[in-house]
């Protein structure tokens, strides 16, 4: 199980992420969502080890990671939101690197990389630059290097940025066929109907706080909506898109 505890993340005294808490299951996936600078980015940072927490704790499986991070990192794959790859080098050697850093032995590590390009579709340009690779085939190589050491848990952070339809359908297969092996899944996303799709459970931010953690299905009870989309704009105090629309339609013509 990963179960963050009380994570707080400061910048000059001001909370990006404020007394956060949720845990994951094996089997389960979890939605975290938030708008823009709520802190979901943050929290994935902290869950990563590229940036430490101001206070909270983290576990995984029961032990501390900020202890020692390099077993938990041996455990998790991760897909940032930015496709930060290294241009110069083709797709195979890319993977061939994250799995050597891994610590793969060489045959499975070949084995898995070249099924994986052929998988996403990318084994035609394997030894083609990243830097000629358009956003998907990016994402395409990230998903690969998350999931070629077979990990516990995935922190994907709009893992389906750049995707086209259907490679996302297959993706979100792939999530539940993982879950159901009983792997943990962190996903974060603006995709509100992917999440609702996806997701066993969510945690909604707002300014760095939790403002709902719960299942899909008892929030839209609760709080009377009939979509995810609802209970977001509900939770977070998003204005009516109808009103906002009609402003940027009445600025256009200022």
């Amino acid at each position: 199980m990963l179960e963050v505890r009380n994570l707080v993340k400061e910048y000059n005294r001001i909370a990006a992420v404020d007394d956060v808490s949720f845990s994951i299951q094996p089997g389960e996936i979890l939605g975290y969502l938030g708008p823009n600078g709520a802190g979901k980015s943050t929290t994935v940072k902290i869950l990563t080890g590229l940036i430490e927490a101001t206070s909270g704790k983290v576990y995984f499986e029961g032990a501390d990671v900020s202890k020692d991070m390099v077993p938990f990192q041996r455990r998790f794959g991760y897909v940032p939101e930015e496709a930060h790859v290294y241009p110069h080098l083709g797709g195979r050697e890319y993977l061939q690197l994250v799995g050597r850093l891994r610590g793969l032995p060489r045959e499975p590590l070949d084995r898995r990389m070249d099924e994986l390009l052929r998988q996403f579709g990318l084994w035609e340009d394997r030894h083609s630059p990243l830097s000629s690779y358009s956003k998907g085939m990016r994402q395409k190589i990230l998903l690969s290097g998350a999931l070629l050491h077979d990990p516990d848990l995935l922190i994907l952070d709009e893992p389906f940025s750049g995707l086209d339809v259907t490679t996302a359908v297959v993706l979100r297969t792939l999530l539940h066929r993982l879950a159901s092996a009983g792997k943990m899944i962190l996903y974060s996303s603006h995709v509100l109907e992917v999440v609702e799709r996806v997701c066993t459970r969510v945690v909604i931010l707002r300014k760095g706080k939790v403002v709902a953690h719960d299942r899909v299905e008892r929030l839209r009870e609760m709080l009377s909506e009939g979509s995810l989309e609802g209970v977001f704009a509900q939770v977070t105090g998003q204005e009516d898109p109808e009103i906002r629309a009609g402003r940027i339609i009445e600025a256009m013509r200022l």
